[in-house]
C-alpha cells in the first residue's frame, strides 16, 4: 500500500505562486495592506513596501528549488519575455549570500532594441525598462522566480501589451463607477472578467518532425483531404483516448500548481482537436494565466510524445483553433453589470450596460476585428464553426424582444418559462429562454459575451484593450449626459430608447454563414473585413485615434506603431509559407513525382519489351507527367511573384501579399494535393492528413 498519496488538488492549486495566502503569512500587517490596496483598489503603489516584498518573495522562491528571477513580459511579439538573472551576490572573496532587493523587483533593464517596435525605437536605441504589475502575481517556472511586469522604452513609448491592457481596465472602472454611482450605489472599483476557452490540436512528435511546413510555419502547406474527416461527427465531446487523458492530467497538474484555474476539457470537432477552459479571471490575470497556458500545453505535450498545435487553420478543410474571449463586469461588491436578472425588462441598470456594450460593438466593429487579424485567423474565419469577418452581435429572442419594446415604446410581457421532460423519470428542466447560436461573433450567454473571433495563438490583450476602451467611452458618454438630467428615470429611458435604435442594426440573431447574411449586412452598414490587409488601415481612423488617446491608453504615435507591427507581421508570415512551400515543392514533392513517372515509365518500357500491353501505365505516366508539370509551372510562379514583390510600404507589401502571394501558393497547392493522390505512399515524402489526423 503506498503510503505517500499523491497531493490533492488543493495542495497543488497555486503552490508555485506568490499568492494572496503566501502574502498574508510572509508579509508584516502593514505591507500586506498596502498590498491588498495597490491590488484591490488600483490604488498607486507604495515605494516604501518593495525591500520587504522583494525579500519575503527571494525567501519564499528559494523554499521552492528557485534559483534565478525574471521580469516576465508581453512585447509586441504575441508572446511571453523574460531574462534571468540569479539570486546569488558575491560576500568576501569565496563567499556568497542570496540577495533580491526592493529595485530589481520594481524595475528590470532588458534590451529593448530587437523586439518589434513599429518605428517607435531605432535598433542603436536600446534601453527598456520592465516595471512590476503587482496585481498580478509573481509565480515559479522551471526553477525561476517570474514576475509579471509592463514594458516600455527609455523614452517611454509602450513596447507591449500589458500595458494598454491595465489602462483600459482603469478607463472602464472609471466610467463604470460614474454610471453605477447614478443608481445610487459607491463602488471604488469595477473590473472586467475573462475565461478564455483555448482550443488546440494534439499530433504524433514523430509525423511533425516529417513536416517541414508545421515546423517552419505551424500549418499544412500542403494536404489532401484523408478519406474521413469530421463529417460524422464522433469525435466532438467523444470519449477521450487514454494517451490524450494522460496528457490532459498532467496538464492540468502544472497549470493548477500556477494558479491557472483550468477547468473544462473535451474532444473538439475535428480529429486531434481538444480544449481547455478556465474559470474566468480578472482581465489582466487572464491574459497572463493564457499566455503561461500555452507556453505550458507545449511543454506537457512533448512529455508525451506529441506536439500541441494552436495555429488557427493547421489542416485544411476541418475546424480551425479559436480562443473564445468570455468576457464580463463586476463591481468590487461582486455584482456582474451584465446580469439580467428574473425581469430583464425592469433591469435598468443592467439596460443601459447592456447598450453601452451594444454601442461600443457597433461604432468600433472595425477595432474588434483588427484585434483578430492576422494570417491564421483569416484562413479560419468564415467556416467550420468560426464566426464569420462581419461583427454582429446575438442577444438571444427574449433580449431582442426587451431592446424591440423599448424602441417601439412598448412595454414587454415577457416569456413564459416551460419545462422540458424527456422522460418521467427524468426530472424536470427549465428551458432557457433564449438559445445559442455559434455562428455570432459576439454572443450574449446569459451573464457574459462571448467573442468568439479570437484565434488560439492570439494574446488576448488586444481584444480586451479594444472592448474595454470603446465600453468606457459609451459609459463617459451616458454619465455625461445623464448627470446634467433634471429627471434621472425621464433622461434614462430616452437614452436608451434613442442608443438601442441608432445601433439596433448590429444585432443579428440568425445564420451568421447563411450567403444571404453579407448582403443583408452591408445593407445595414455593418463592415465585412475579409483579410488583414483589409482590416488593419481601418486603425487609425480619426475615430479610433480620438477613443485611445482620449482615454490615455496610446499616443497616435504608439497606434501607428501597432498598425505598422501588424502589417510587417502578416507580409512576413506569407513570405515564410512561400519559401517553405517552394523548398518543399523542389527538394521534396517534385522529386518525388519524378521516381514514381520514371518507376512506371520503366515499367511501360519493360512490358512491351516482352510484348504486354502497357497502356494503363502509359496513361499514368501521361497524367503524372501533366500534373507534374503544371505544379512545377505554379512552382514558377509563385518564385516569380516572390521575386516580384514590392519594397518599402509595409501596406502595399501585406496587400500584395494576399492578393498575389496568397493566391500563387493556393494554385501550387491544388496541384501538389492532385499528385499526393496519384502517388503511393512510399514515395510521398511526409505523412498525410489520414497519418496526421487519425493516429492510434
Amino acid at each position: 500500500m503506498n503510503s505517500n498519496p499523491a497531493p490533492s488538488v488543493p495542495e497543488i492549486f497555486g503552490s508555485m505562486v506568490f499568492n494572496d495566502e503566501v502574502m498574508r503569512t510572509r508579509l508584516p500587517k502593514d505591507v500586506y495592506k498596502s498590498l491588498r490596496r495597490t491590488i484591490l483598489e488600483g490604488t498607486p503603489l507604495d515605494p516604501t513596501v518593495a525591500n520587504v516584498v522583494a525579500n519575503a518573495m527571494k525567501d519564499w522562491a528559494l523554499s521552492k528549488g528557485a534559483t534565478h528571477f525574471t521580469h516576465w513580459f508581453q512585447p509586441m511579439t504575441g508572446v511571453t519575455a523574460e531574462k534571468h538573472d540569479s539570486f546569488l551576490s558575491p560576500s568576501g572573496d569565496t563567499s556568497i549570500i542570496m540577495e533580491f532587493s526592493g529595485k530589481e523587483l520594481i524595475k528590470g533593464e532588458p534590451d529593448a532594441s530587437s523586439f518589434p517596435s513599429g518605428g517607435l525605437r531605432a535598433t542603436f536605441e536600446a534601453r527598456g525598462y520592465t516595471a512590476w504589475d503587482p496585481t498580478s502575481y509573481a509565480f515559479i517556472k522551471d526553477k525561476t522566480l517570474c514576475i509579471p511586469t509592463a514594458f516600455c522604452s527609455y523614452t517611454g513609448e509602450i513596447l507591449d501589451k500589458k500595458t494598454p491592457l491595465l489602462r483600459s481596465m482603469d478607463a472602464i472602472s472609471a466610467q463604470a463607477c460614474r454610471v453605477l454611482k447614478l443608481f445610487g450605489k459607491d463602488i471604488k472599483r469595477v473590473t472586467t472578467t475573462v475565461g478564455p476557452e483555448q482550443e488546440y490540436f494534439l499530433i504524433n512528435k514523430e509525423d511533425y518532425a516529417k513536416r517541414r511546413d508545421l515546423i517552419l510555419t505551424g500549418r499544412t502547406l500542403f494536404g489532401a483531404p484523408a478519406p474521413k474527416g469530421q463529417e460524422m461527427e464522433d469525435h466532438y465531446f467523444g470519449s477521450i483516448r487514454p494517451r490524450v487523458k494522460a496528457y490532459m492530467e498532467e496538464l492540468n497538474v502544472e497549470l493548477w500548481k500556477l494558479g491557472i484555474f483550468a477547468k473544462t476539457e473535451h474532444n473538439e470537432v475535428a480529429p486531434c482537436q481538444h480544449e481547455m477552459a478556465p474559470v474566468y479571471a480578472t482581465t489582466n490575470i487572464a491574459t497572463d494565466h493564457n499566455q503561461l497556458a500555452m507556453e505550458v500545453m507545449k511543454k506537457v505535450a512533448n512529455k508525451h510524445g506529441f506536439v500541441c498545435l494552436l495555429h488557427e487553420k493547421p489542416f485544411e478543410g476541418v475546424n480551425g483553433s479559436g480562443k473564445h474571449n468570455n468576457w464580463s463586469i463586476s463591481t468590487d461588491q461582486g455584482e456582474n453589470l451584465l446580469e439580467p436578472g428574473t425581469t430583464p425588462a425592469s433591469n435598468m441598470q443592467f439596460l443601459l450596460f447592456l447598450t453601452a456594450v451594444i454601442k461600443a460593438v457597433d461604432e468600433y466593429q472595425d477595432l474588434l476585428r483588427i484585434s483578430v487579424a492576422n494570417a491564421g485567423n483569416d484562413h479560419r474565419l468564415g467556416a467550420n464553426e468560426a464566426p464569420p469577418a462581419i461583427v454582429s452581435m446575438f442577444v438571444g429572442d427574449e433580449l431582442e424582444s426587451v431592446l424591440e419594446g423599448i424602441v417601439k415604446g412598448e412595454t414587454y410581457a415577457g416569456s413564459a418559462k416551460t419545462t422540458m421532460v424527456g422522460a418521467t423519470v427524468l426530472p424536470p428542466i427549465l428551458k432557457d429562454t433564449t438559445d445559442r447560436n455559434r455562428t455570432s461573433p459576439f454572443a450574449f450567454t446569459g451573464n457574459k459575451f462571448e467573442f468568439r473571433m479570437p484565434g488560439s495563438t492570439f494574446n488576448i490583450a488586444c481584444t480586451n484593450i479594444m472592448l474595454n476602451t470603446a465600453v468606457a467611452e459609451e459609459l463617459r458618454q451616458f454619465a455625461d449626459e445623464l448627470e446634467k438630467a433634471d429627471d434621472f428615470d425621464v433622461a434614462l429611458a430616452a437614452l436608451l430608447r434613442r442608443e438601442i435604435t441608432a445601433h439596433q442594426r448590429i444585432i443579428f440573431n440568425g445564420n451568421g454563414y447563411d450567403d444571404s447574411w453579407v448582403t443583408e449586412a452591408e445593407s445595414r452598414g455593418l463592415l465585412n473585413l475579409r483579410s488583414t490587409p483589409e482590416a488593419l488601415p481601418h486603425y487609425m481612423d480619426e475615430k479610433n485615434v480620438k477613443l485611445f488617446t482620449t482615454h490615455g491608453i496610446y499616443t497616435e504615435a504608439e497606434m501607428k506603431s501597432r498598425e505598422e507591427i501588424q502589417l510587417d507581421e502578416y507580409a512576413k508570415v506569407i513570405r515564410i509559407e512561400a519559401l517553405t512551400m517552394l523548398d518543399m515543392l523542389k527538394k521534396d514533392i517534385v522529386p518525388a513525382c519524378l521516381s514514381y513517372t520514371h518507376e512506371l515509365s520503366d515499367t511501360a518500357i519493360a512490358k512491351k519489351s516482352i510484348g504486354v500491353d502497357a497502356a494503363t501505365e502509359t496513361e499514368m505516366v501521361r497524367a503524372l507527367s501533366d500534373e507534374t508539370r503544371k505544379l512545377i509551372e505554379a512552382q514558377n510562379a509563385l518564385e516569380d511573384a516572390l521575386t516580384n514583390a514590392p519594397d518599402g510600404d509595409v501596406e502595399a507589401l501585406a496587400t500584395y501579399q494576399h492578393d498575389v502571394i496568397l493566391p500563387a501558393m493556393e494554385q501550387a497547392r491544388a496541384y501538389a494535393d492532385r499528385l499526393e493522390s496519384m502517388v503511393p505512399k512510399k514515395y510521398w515524402p511526409m505523412p498525410t492528413y489520414a497519418d496526421l489526423l487519425f493516429y492510434v
